[in-house]
């Protein structure tokens, strides 16, 4: 103990600087990440809901009455006893793997798209961008117009085609894939600009290398720019899986009210268990740390799944 105690003094001491800089921000991660955790850590071990919980009332001021009650909000949850967790789990694992696929292999596509000559190609960059530029919120609620039943531009097109009109936001299926589309058409630019990045990297020679041994374009891709994309490609699947998992608002948005219990992710059920109805502090507290124990999870498995094979991938060449 007295050894870390002195060599982190003589740290202080000597990388004064550096320490003063990074005090701020270990001070604002701390007051806008660390307390709201711990607080979340602490309300789910115990049973505060609106009833319990102390609150203002005029002049009269209402002490705290809930109690800890250990694990018995993870059991509920766990063991199916509270009834809504593996529902929304596997709509949840659903909706991120076909969101993630999707802007992956469009993202990739445009890119490959963008990265060769052709004219015009900064005006296709910028357009293509546009979507990541938009706020989501906004973003949202024009695709929410434009999916209106009445007024909606799409069934104003579907009508012209001799088609009837589509409750898109009414139906449980309809709900899902209003949804996927939207995030699909948020989230494809970050994917194209980070593909498109990782693809200017990769070295030329090795695409003509390959070109002059005979390999076909499909050859080249399959070989030489997958691999060359191996690195970008773990980071950007990995940052849209944590985004999509938590993508709040263009589920609660999008859908607004009229979510069904199938059309929810477990984010957007976290919330109204705090905020909507009689409000459920504990258990929302509980849904908020189980997910993020599953991308934790997901997150250290995938990163040594990625290790392993990079390390394959350097013994077989």
């Amino acid at each position: 103990m007295a050894t870390v105690v002195t060599t982190v003094r003589r740290s202080f001491s000597t990388h004064w600087y550096a320490w003063a800089m990074v005090l701020p921000v270990v001070i604002v991660l701390a007051v806008l990440v660390g307390y709201p955790l711990g607080k979340g850590i602490y309300l789910s071990f115990t049973d505060a809901n609106e009833a319990n919980v102390a609150r203002t009332i005029g002049v009269n001021h209402i002490e705290a009455t809930y109690q800890s009650v250990g694990l018995d909000n993870y059991w509920k949850v766990l063991s199916g006893q509270e009834g809504h967790f593996y529902s929304r789990l596997g709509w949840t694992v659903v909706w991120t793997a076909s969101c993630v696929f999707l802007h992956y292999t469009i993202g990739l596509g445009l890119a490959l798209l963008l990265n060769r000559p052709m004219r015009f190609r900064a005006l296709y960059r910028v357009l293509l961008i546009l979507p990541w530029a938009v706020p989501a919120f906004v973003a949202t609620f024009s695709w929410r117009l434009m999916f209106n039943e009445k007024y909606g531009v799409l069934n104003a097109f579907l009508t012209k085609l001799g088609f009837g009109s589509v409750d898109w936001l009414g139906d449980a299926t309809l709900q899902k894939v209003s949804a996927v589309a939207v995030n699909v058409w948020l989230g494809v630019p970050f994917m194209m600009v980070a593909i498109l990045g990782g693809l200017q990297s990769i070295p030329r020679e090795l695409h003509e290398a390959a070109e002059m041994d005979g390999a076909t374009p499909w050859q080249r891709f399959v070989h030489v720019t997958l691999p060359g994309l191996r690195t970008v490609s773990g980071t950007v699947i990995l940052l849209g899986v944590i985004w999509t998992f938590n993508m709040f608002q263009v589920i609660y948005l999008l859908i607004g009210q009229g979510a069904g219990s199938e059309s929810e992710i477990l984010v957007t059920y976290a919330y109204r268990l705090a905020f909507q109805g009689i409000r459920d502090y504990a258990g929302s507290a509980t849904y908020g740390i189980l997910i993020l124990s599953l991308l934790l999870v997901f997150a250290v498995f995938y990163r040594r799944m990625l290790a392993r094979n990079e390390k394959e991938g350097v013994a077989v060449r």
